[in-house]
């Protein structure tokens, strides 16, 4: 496949599955590198994030289909039937003859002509093996059914998944990709109902919002901005933000090179907000990268006072430079991690963590966490939260925050700090667990993650 020439989504979807490691957190690198090869940017899009999103689902329904084991099929191939399957388990407005057409197409250019016949079949039979590509779920046989939404599935001829009432979480993993002992915690952890939220909300096209650069302009401002320009947003959100509708990359948005807005979700502006910096006092952002609670915190400092930002990646923080100068903001400076030093008035540890609050966009993460890494991170988390607290000035602001939705690395890693730690008190602690919307009740879909705020005696 030539490189030069224009493609169509499923060429540029194919060469990212093909390349995509799942030990990586490649999939949006490699995307980026060839989606300007592409018009049709938002199928694009939206075949690589749902083919992996849904890969050990997509995988099961090959298997009951195909003449070999899926293990045995070539990388290639199998990208593109995850492609295939995907589009006819997942996009029931694509027409069927169309995905599979494509698909055989795709396999004879890169594989030859006996790998598209055995394609061809597959998708066929897989075809065959669908009663109804969109069902509403209402009062359907849920053991036929791969959900695409809150309310309609694919729905299948034969059984594909357990029985929900004999196995509740094999159900919820099979159903929507998630390892079993993960959904078998939240179950556990917030009961069924609010369990099954949460595989619905980790399964979600998430929506993408921009928060306006408050140095240079406000939200009414941007979004009136952006209505002038004909990019349609919603909003603003109950934290400020607008909703992108239009499906128009980031970067080539009016105001962007302007460093009028940047990108997060509702979710992420918490921790920030919590901690509440203010103009004139020096802040520690100890694992800042790629910056966007860096770039908060400056703007809700009126870029007055020192912001260090240190993270262990030289490439990122790079990059949180080039956004600073974006945006106009001037008091960030960014180091090595170790390399800050001195006390600070407030420290955001915003922790590596299992990303278990934001798999609708970061789709990998169900492909490779499991019980152990878990385990291990919330060891390095408490190592990190001990550090700002040697750092911390006496009156001064802790917040911990994660994209993680797990008590191991959230209540219970602050839990231990205070036990080991007794001039130190909790302020106040938020865990959001990630949503879809809901008409009245949840206006915007967002993900979900923990803040704890930390003081200082």
């Amino acid at each position: 496949m030539s490189d030069s020439r224009q493609q169509t989504a499923r060429q540029v979807a194919f060469w990212v599955l093909n390349k995509f490691d799942i030990n990586r957190c490649d999939a949006s690198e490699l995307l980026h590198k060839r989606i300007p090869l592409t018009d049709q940017r938002g199928q694009a899009t939206d075949i690589v994030y749902g083919a992996i999103r849904n890969m050990p689902a997509i995988d099961m329904a090959i298997a009951q289909v195909a003449s070999v084991p899926v293990e045995r099929i070539s990388k290639k191939l199998l990208a593109i039937l995850r492609i295939g399957a995907y589009e006819l388990i997942y996009a029931p407005q694509t027409a069927e003859y169309a995905i599979v057409n494509e698909a055989v197409d795709l396999a004879h250019s890169v594989t030859g002509k006996k790998p598209a016949g055995f394609v061809n079949a597959v998708l066929r039979n897989l075809g065959r093996a669908i009663a109804c590509r969109d069902a509403s779920l209402e009062g359907a046989d849920l053991r036929k059914m791969l959900p695409q939404s809150k309310t309609n599935g694919c729905a299948f001829k034969d059984d594909i998944l357990p029985d929900p009432e004999v196995d509740q979480a094999g159900f919820l993993s099979k159903g929507f990709s998630i390892p079993d002992w993960l959904v078998g915690e939240w179950i556990a952890e917030f009961g069924l109902e609010a369990a099954k939220d949460i595989c619905f909300a980790s399964n979600r096209r998430p929506g993408v919002f921009l928060a306006a650069n408050t140095l240079k302009v406000s939200a009414a401002g941007l979004l009136e901005k952006l209505q002038t320009e004909g990019v349609e947003c919603e909003g603003p959100t109950e934290s400020g933000l607008l909703k992108l509708k239009s499906h128009v990359p980031v970067s080539e948005i009016a105001g962007f090179s302007e460093g009028m807005f940047t990108v997060q979700d509702p979710a992420q502006v918490l921790p920030a907000r919590m901690l509440s910096p203010k103009p004139g006092q020096r802040v520690l952002d100890m694992c800042a990268a790629p910056g966007g609670k860096t770039v908060q915190m400056a703007q809700m400092m009126e870029d007055k006072g020192s912001i260090i930002a240190s993270d262990i990646n030289v490439e990122r923080l790079v990059k949180i430079d080039d956004n600073c100068r974006r945006l106009g903001i001037t008091i960030v400076e960014t180091v090595i991690v170790d390399e800050a030093s001195g006390y600070f008035d407030a420290v955001m540890v915003d922790a590596p963590c299992s990303n278990t609050g934001v798999m609708a966009r970061r789709c990998e993460v169900r492909l490779r966490i499991n019980e152990n890494a878990v385990k291990e991170l919330a060891k390095t988390q408490l190592r990190l939260l001990t550090k700002a607290g040697q750092m911390i000035k006496a009156g001064g602001r802790i917040c911990y925050s994660t994209c993680s939705i797990m008590k191991d690395e959230n209540s219970g890693v602050v839990e231990k700090f205070l036990a080991e730690n007794d001039d130190f008190v909790l302020e106040s602690e938020k865990l959001t667990l990630p949503s879809i919307a809901k008409g009245d009740e949840v206006v915007f879909d967002h993900d979900g993650g923990y803040a704890a705020i930390i003081v200082k005696r």
